[in-house]
């Protein structure tokens, strides 16, 4: 059996286990730890990062939940102050965004595109209406359904609120594009939300 001659003068067989790790050791070496598998046992990645193993699927900071859990409390963090002056809260605003793009809309149809329940909304449109932003009234043809229009106060506060997105996005640091591209990512979520009958919102 051939013999291996090892640091500090020891021969080895060269067919023993001790052998093959010492040239595994040293082609490891010799190749900048290409053959490292990383602590949690992942592949190496390029450059020079570990695979993310099974466990790190559940790491905090990976989850998508998360980041936007954490990311909506920021957003309406900025909202607050920038409201306040038009006597508005952030559920409030979006109720005057979807009056001002028509009006007047029924409350069915508000609660559709606003995402929310009939029952949710309604306080929601008794503070406006007291605000004198909104009317609410049952139709003479079908008192089952409650139209909710804007008052020429609500109208009016449009032209404060076009200030809005500009301050919004100057308090995030964010350009248009930037916000535009995240919107649309949402928008794409929301939509296979809605078309996926297992998912309650």
């Amino acid at each position: 059996m051939r013999a291996e001659q090892q640091p500090g003068g020891e021969r080895l067989p060269a067919g023993s286990a001790r052998a093959r790790a010492s040239g595994e050791d040293a082609h490891g070496a010799n190749a900048g730890g290409r053959g490292s598998t990383g602590a949690k046992g992942g592949s190496a990645a390029p450059g020079g990062r570990a695979a993310v193993g099974d466990e790190d699927l559940l790491a905090l900071e990976r989850q998508v939940c998360f980041a936007l859990v954490v990311a909506s409390r920021g957003v309406l963090g900025v909202y607050r102050p920038i409201l306040e002056p038009l006597g508005l809260t952030h559920p409030q605003y979006l109720v005057m965004l979807a009056l001002w793009e028509r009006s007047p809309r029924t409350v069915t149809e508000l609660a559709q595109t606003l995402w929310l329940e009939p029952a949710t909304l309604s306080p929601l449109l008794k503070r406006l209406e007291t605000q004198g932003l909104v009317t609410r009234a049952r139709r003479a043809d079908d008192e089952r359904v409650l139209d909710v229009g804007l008052t020429a106060a609500g109208r009016e506060l449009r032209k404060q609120a076009l200030a809005v997105p500009r301050r919004v996005m100057e308090r995030l640091g964010s350009s248009a594009e930037e916000l535009a591209a995240l919107r649309d990512a949402l928008h794409g979520i929301m939509d296979r939300v809605a078309g996926d009958p297992g998912i309650t919102a």
